[in-house]
């Protein structure tokens, strides 16, 4: 018997035990692996539904993050336009304030330096009079007694000198 012309009993031998063994796959076998395959189909069903559950849960939780993120950059805004306002007028107010007291001080020191030109002058006039009336005494030889109407002269002196300085 060659290989193109098989014994028949080995034939049916092989066909009777290749049908047990089918039968049992069939049988015992085939039904686990379709409960398996089940199982890992719920399995793998409820893995997506909880991971598309998860991503809505995650892109409200963004969206609520984004809101308060808006809400927050736009409070940080009010916040600071609010500070340069108040910096402006704090600066306005100081700068004013400055500006009274630089003002008081030059009215003060005008004041103060009128005051210093009246008496240097009126100091000068006496120095400048007792000097003139020392002077004229040496002159005529004989010391001048009468300061008030060397004053009046020395005073009418003064006013032509104003006046030719004031034209």
């Amino acid at each position: 018997m060659g290989p193109l012309k098989p014994n028949v009993i080995e034939l049916i031998t092989g066909l009777i035990t290749f049908l047990a063994v089918f039968a049992a796959l069939a049988k015992v076998l085939l039904p686990r692996i379709d409960k398996i395959l089940a199982e890992r189909e719920e399995a793998t069903t409820g893995v997506l539904e909880r991971a598309g559950a998860v991503q809505l849960d995650a892109q409200r939780v963004r969206a609520a993050y984004q809101a308060e993120l808006t809400a927050a950059r736009h409070e940080a805004s009010q916040i600071r336009q609010a500070a340069l306002e108040e910096g402006a007028a704090l600066l306005a107010a100081v700068r004013a304030e400055g500006q009274k007291a630089r003002e008081e001080m030059v009215a003060a020191a005008t004041v103060q330096l009128e005051a210093d030109r009246v008496i240097a002058e009126a100091e000068l006039r006496e120095g400048v009079l007792a000097l003139a009336a020392e002077l004229a005494g040496r002159i005529l030889g004989e010391p001048l007694t009468d300061l008030d109407r060397a004053r009046a002269v020395a005073d009418e002196f003064f006013a032509a000198a104003e006046a030719d300085l004031q034209t």
